[in-house]
């Protein structure tokens, strides 16, 4: 029994050293520290902020080609591909209504240029009347006169007196039928030229719908999209209707590479700004140029549900490639801001805190030194892929790049233990 006693004395005057020595460790050790990762504060030589986008290879200028009339086509004499000049026939359609239409409107025309002629001819005729009325009418007022005075003389009996005067207001009535028939002549005459030049503008109208049967180039280039065959029937657009697209010609003298830009990024973008594109086809090849058209409206977004919204951004190839050809996809590069000689550190190791004494939000680092965190503000600048450019910060120090959780919790004086550091 005292053996058991001392047994049992002894393990819980044990167990009270070993608690005794785990709180001493405990406190020995001190609070917990953050394990971070850090990265030296960098100066590089030359720094770009870049916007990228991507796109399609498109032809600076090209002429989707429709048809101005409706019928099938009977003759396709250009193949995709084709080199096409301007001028030239890319395809004919049925003429045989529309030469139909014009031959009927030239012959009425001449038709019509008879009835004119003939017009003429009255109004001519009608002319010569009214002269020889009025010179009838200028001898019987004559014969008037003359025997109004023998009348007055008491030398002509009044029967002969009063047929001379009923003479001379039939010629005048005569005159003016004849001035009447005149103007009548006149108005036929202004009529049927009227109507030869209606005829004539259906004759220009019919000849217009019949030479835009064949369907011409409107610029040199190449056939780079054939979308009928011979035989198909053709149609015209009409109202909300789009009408047949043929094909479509681009001149691949100027290419262009058409961008969709995310609108967080279009607002840095301005013409003449350089850049650089390249194509998973063309692996290796990388092409110059410049914008040259930003868009001022968004595009159109497919659907109904809310999505980011890209405007279309336009760039100018310096030296175009024979090999492009309009749709092949392309990613682009522009350089928004190009700076020399400037101290960046990683974009994710910019934070805001409360800084004393006004108690404002300012942006700033993490300093790592001899296991403690410092605050320190900076002034951010032009941002650059995954960096940012600051001032306020010495070269080379030792900046907290994460993990994002502890540089979110993160305050000034917090105890670190650096597990990874970054070159």
């Amino acid at each position: 029994m005292a053996f058991l006693m001392f047994r049992t004395r002894w393990i819980v005057a044990a167990l009270l050293v070993i608690l005794a020595v785990a709180a001493f460790a405990i406190r020995s050790r001190g609070p917990a520290r953050v394990a971070v990762d850090v990265g030296p504060a960098t100066r590089q030589a030359q720094f770009r902020s870049t916007v990228t986008a991507s796109g399609e290879i498109v032809a600076m200028r090209y002429a989707d080609i429709g048809s101005s009339v409706m019928g099938k086509i009977v003759s396709l004499p250009v193949a995709e591909g084709e080199r096409v000049k301007a001028g030239q026939v890319l395809a004919r359609i049925d003429a045989v209504q529309a030469q139909a239409d014009a031959s009927g409107a030239r012959e009425q025309v001449g038709a019509l240029e008879a009835e004119v002629q003939a017009s003429s001819e009255q109004v001519r005729a009608a002319t010569a009347e009214l002269a020889a009325a009025d010179a009838r009418a200028r001898d019987a007022e004559q014969q008037l006169t003359r025997k109004r005075g023998l009348h007055d003389a008491g030398l002509l009996p009044s029967l002969d007196f009063e047929t001379a005067r009923a003479a001379a207001e039939s010629a005048r009535a005569q005159v003016t039928s004849a001035r009447a028939a005149v103007d009548r002549a006149r108005a036929s005459q202004d009529a049927a030229t009227r109507r030869v030049a209606q005829a004539r503008a259906q004759q220009q109208r019919a000849g217009d719908v019949l030479s835009k049967t064949s369907i011409v180039s409107p610029i040199d280039g190449i056939v780079s999209r054939l979308r009928v065959r011979e035989g198909e029937m053709v149609v015209i657009g009409i109202q909300n209707q789009p009408g047949t697209t043929l094909m479509t010609i681009s001149d691949l003298e100027a290419i262009n590479a058409e961008l969709k830009v995310a609108e967080a990024d279009v607002l840095r973008l301005a013409t003449g700004q350089r850049a650089t594109v390249t194509l998973e086809s063309m692996s290796g090849r990388r092409f110059d140029g410049s914008v040259v058209e930003i868009g001022a409206s968004a595009l159109p977004v497919a659907g109904t549900g809310a999505a980011a919204r890209e405007f279309k951004v336009v760039v100018r190839l310096d030296r175009p490639d024979a090999a492009l050809r309009p749709g092949l996809t392309c990613d682009a590069e522009i350089v928004t801001t190009e700076r020399a000689n400037v101290l960046t550190v990683p974009l994710q190791s910019v934070v805001l805190r409360t800084t004393a004494p006004d108690q404002k939000e300012r942006p700033g680092v993490f300093v790592e030194s001899s296991g403690t965190a410092t605050f320190t503000p900076v002034t951010p600048g032009v941002i650059g892929g995954l960096d940012i450019e600051v001032s306020g910060l010495n070269d080379g120090a030792n900046v907290i790049i994460g993990p994002y959780q502890a540089l979110r919790e993160m305050q000034d004086g917090t105890l670190v233990r650096v597990t990874a550091k970054s070159r």
